[in-house]
């Protein structure tokens, strides 16, 4: 039998039967893979404080010894890092079940995606230490995960003239959710379907967000209201091109109007 061993980001965790967890991990090298834990329950010594949600673990692997259709099995993980801050916080749960629901639906089986797995860790551990608002840190995950994943928007210039943002002299904007971009002024008499208003500055402001340095994304300040003109525009961006209805995403944005009223 063939074991592997790897790092791995803890995306989702089933129960089965009285003993066991079936488990999706998200691998840097193996992308994601679903595993069967047995006796996960039971067995303190092999998974101790390392099968919790987001947890940060080294993990070895069996591969199916003659059924190749079948669950790998894990045979020992190691916590690395267990986030503890963000599974003792509701709203920080809240942002990282989104991130990882997102991303687990968006994962083929198998597929490496080393881009999507440093973005999600970062994320997890800016998260954990506050080293970010949260909201704007989910702005920063969504609109690096967009880029990765091939369908970011066009925000730096109009879709239809080119016009960059610095030379369109209106406030507002037009962004287009079906084919993801946004249309200046002058190019909406046809009309825009499936779209919002935002403002230059927000979109100015995620632009940067998405292309500059990671470790420099902290230092952008994002006002009350950019941040949640850009929750708007990215949470529906996302769920329209992906086709799904969140369901971490509907408790995410309950909890926030309650802290809102």
């Amino acid at each position: 039998m063939h074991d592997f061993k790897t790092d791995a980001i803890l995306l989702r965790r089933i129960e089965y039967g009285d003993h066991d967890f079936i488990i999706t991990f998200m691998t840097r090298d193996k992308g994601k893979i679903t595993v069967m834990a047995k006796n996960a329950k039971k067995s303190v010594k092999r998974f101790s404080g390392s099968l919790d949600l987001f947890s940060f673990n080294h993990i070895q692997c069996r591969m199916p010894k003659k059924n190749k259709d079948a669950l790998l099995t894990l045979v020992q993980s190691d916590l690395e890092n267990g986030f503890a801050n963000i599974r003792y916080d509701v709203y920080k749960t809240a942002y990282a079940s989104y991130w990882t629901e997102m991303v687990n639906l968006w994962l083929e089986e198998g597929k490496a995606q080393p881009d999507v797995y440093d973005l999600l860790l970062f994320s997890f551990d800016m998260l954990n230490r506050s080293d970010m608002p949260k909201e704007v840190l989910s702005l920063l995950f969504q609109i690096r995960f967009m880029s990765i994943s091939g369908f970011s928007p066009t925000i730096e210039r109009c879709g239809i003239c080119q016009v960059h943002l610095d030379d369109i002299s209106e406030k507002m904007l037009r962004f287009d959710f079906r084919e993801g971009k946004i249309v200046c002024p002058k190019c909406r008499v046809n009309g825009v379907r499936s779209g919002l208003d935002v403002s230059k500055g927000t979109l100015k402001q995620l632009f940067w967000m998405n292309n500059t340095h990671v470790e420099k994304a902290d230092r952008i300040r994002f006002s009350s209201m950019a941040v949640k003109e850009g929750q708007i525009l990215l949470e529906s961006f996302i769920a329209f091109h992906m086709a799904r209805e969140f369901k971490t995403l509907t408790f995410l944005k309950r909890l926030r109007n309650d802290a809102w009223t």
